[in-house]
């Protein structure tokens, strides 16, 4: 017999384990500062089933549908974990992400000083990008949380799955998981236009639907946090646009220069002497900005980001350099995670 999950799980979570890998002819392996280490003996393909149906319950048959399944469970001793089940060669195999306990304080995560600033928002769009593991909804459920605790408003989320659970303060909150309580994204983002909301939050912005309400709703006045899976602000404009045919590129410039607010790029570097890091470019949208974006000149944004620093944008090679400076992370990790590597070549070595 494999050993017992919950227990696996609590044992992952005491040696401060981002995720735990379930495959097939392996042992399940577990990532401790990015670095995926073996953690037991080799599971078999009923090992990996064994596991798969303990956390899929009832839904396990849509696995067997369809290939797949989202899900995210609350594990003895308030672990909740976001769970990723999938089918590959002829076995299941699962991917499991050790959330925090508790949601963090936004001041504690190390953000630009103007992230603070993003949950006062009155309406408009803030998007928050990075690699899948970045720590997109960590920072965002910290925004939030800021919201509940200091303003009386109504919040919305749509999540795939549900990740951080918030305990209502001031504000009343509603989490939609997509699948269980709303079909999609797109669906559950027309209804919450309905709702009375002050704050939405959607999981990804993924396709045109979710992107043309998305805008909609920050137009009406509403303030919409977003994830996209991108490396860059200007990346990220570039990617909404593109979403839609070339006969509306135009117009959907013109609606995201008025309602961009903010993108927030993450990536989560080795530190120095164990752990990882945030490195955070933050692009705060002003009118010059604006004006890029509604030309499409999204490749001068850089730059605009870089002579806009006392509006609080930071570009993520800047962010790098700092962290450097700070003996926060070394020379070869900065460069390696740079945009532009001769610039930080030139700063840092």
């Amino acid at each position: 017999m494999p050993m017992d999950l919950n227990r696996l799980v609590a044992q992952a979570r005491e040696r401060r384990a981002s995720d735990i890998h379930l495959v097939r002819n392996l042992p399940p392996r577990i990532r401790i500062d990015g670095e995926l280490q073996n953690f037991g003996v080799p599971l078999t393909a009923a090992d990996c089933e064994y596991y798969a149906r303990q956390m899929a319950g009832e839904a396990y048959a849509t696995i067997e549908k369809m290939g797949e399944l989202d899900l995210a469970l609350t594990f003895p001793g308030s672990i909740r974990c976001r769970i990723n089940l999938f089918r590959q060669q002829g076995s299941v195999s699962a991917a499991i992400r050790i959330l925090s306990d508790k949601i963090p304080d936004l001041d504690a995560l190390g953000l630009p000083p103007m992230v603070q600033t993003l949950p006062e928002l009155p309406r408009g769009i803030v998007l928050v990008t990075g690699e899948t593991g970045s720590g997109k909804s960590t920072t965002l459920a910290a925004m939030l949380n800021r919201i509940n605790h200091s303003l009386n408003g109504h919040i919305i989320t749509l999540e795939d799955p549900i990740e951080y659970i918030y305990e209502p303060d001031k504000c009343v909150i509603n989490q939609r998981e997509i699948g269980a309580d709303t079909e999609s994204y797109a669906s559950g983002l027309r209804a919450i236009l309905r709702e009375d909301p002050d704050v939405i939050l959607i999981g990804e912005m993924r396709d045109l639907d979710t992107i043309e309400t998305a805008l909609t709703a920050a137009e009406t006045g509403h303030l919409v946090f977003a994830t996209l899976h991108t490396n860059s602000a200007p990346d990220s404009i570039d990617r909404i646009v593109a979403v839609f045919p070339e006969m509306r590129q135009k117009q959907i410039r013109m609606q995201l220069s008025t309602t961009l607010m903010a993108v927030l790029s993450q990536q989560l570097l080795p530190r120095k002497g164990g752990g990882r890091v945030a490195a955070c470019e933050l692009m705060m949208v002003t009118p010059a900005i604006r004006n890029l974006i509604r030309e499409g000149k999204t490749p001068q944004i850089a730059s605009a980001m870089a002579t806009s620093a006392a509006e609080g944008s930071v570009t993520m090679d800047n962010s790098l350099i700092a962290l450097y400076r700070q003996h926060v992370i070394s020379g070869e990790v900065a460069k390696a995670a740079a945009h532009d590597a001769e610039y930080i070549r030139k700063n840092v070595f």
